[in-house]
Formats: C-alpha cells, structure tokens, sequence
C-alpha cells in the first residue's frame, strides 16, 4: 500500500510539473513536442496516487512486494527510455550540425575562388572585368535558386 505521505508527495511534484510545463510553453521556453512527455508523465503519476490500487495491481502483477519500490522502478525506467530517446535527437542534431558546417565552408570555399579569379581578371584586363562580374552575378544567383 502506498502512503498518505507518498500519495500527496506524488500529487504535489505532478501538478507542479504540469504547471511548470505549461508555463513554459506559453513562455516559448520550451516546445509542445518535448514538454508533453513530462506532461503525460506526470498525469500518470497523479492517476497512480489518486488510485492506489492501479499502482499495486501493476506492482503485484509485475511481481514486486513493494508499491513504492514499483514506483521508484517505473520512474528510472521511463527516464532511462527518455534519455536513449535525448540521446539519439542529439546524434541527429550533431550530424546536421556537422553537414551544415561542411556545405557552409565549400560555398565559402567557392566564393573565395570565385572573387580572386575575378580580381585576376580585373588586373588584367579592364573590360573583362566587367565581364567575369556579370558572370559571378549569374552564378550567385543560380546558387541562390538551388
């Protein structure tokens, strides 16, 4: 059986996650998409102290002697799912990071030549000058479409 104690403790630390959450999101601190975990987590949490006997059901069926210590596994193993789950989102953030970076430094790459060739151009010839401008230009602009 679980607690007078424990039973609030759980009520008290959900609502003020759910409060805390949607504060957040009406801040723009944080978006829907992250915060409705903790939000649903939460709402579970409550369903369990406010109906006890959900929370020993699952811990008799699952085979542990203990509500609390049912408790306490379930919340490891839910952050222990939210954590594998952050940690693949971060590769992905990382790996669009990285070609970003990479597509950022040849079109600089690119531009640099592009301007030393049009400055070799313009210390040789002055007419050609305007040429290889106008070249550029156009090849600025299709770059731009892609």
């Amino acid at each position: 059986m679980m607690t007078v104690t424990l039973r609030i403790a759980l009520i008290l630390v959900s609502v003020a996650t759910m409060v805390l959450m949607i504060r957040r999101i009406r801040q723009s601190r944080l978006q829907i998409e992250s915060a409705v975990f903790w939000i649903v987590l939460a709402l579970v949490l409550v369903v369990f102290s406010l109906f006890p006997a959900a929370a020993d059901f699952a811990a008799h069926c699952l085979g542990i002697y203990s509500t609390a210590n049912f408790l306490f596994l379930f919340a490891i193993f839910v952050l222990i799912v939210k954590v594998f789950g952050m940690t693949i989102h971060i590769s992905q953030l990382e790996t669009k990071i990285r070609e970003l970076v990479q597509q950022m430094a040849l079109e600089d790459k690119e531009r640099q030549e592009e301007q030393a060739y049009i400055r070799k151009l313009m210390a040789e010839k002055p007419d050609a000058s305007r040429q290889a401008a106008e070249t550029a230009s156009g090849q600025k602009k299709r770059q731009e479409e892609r």
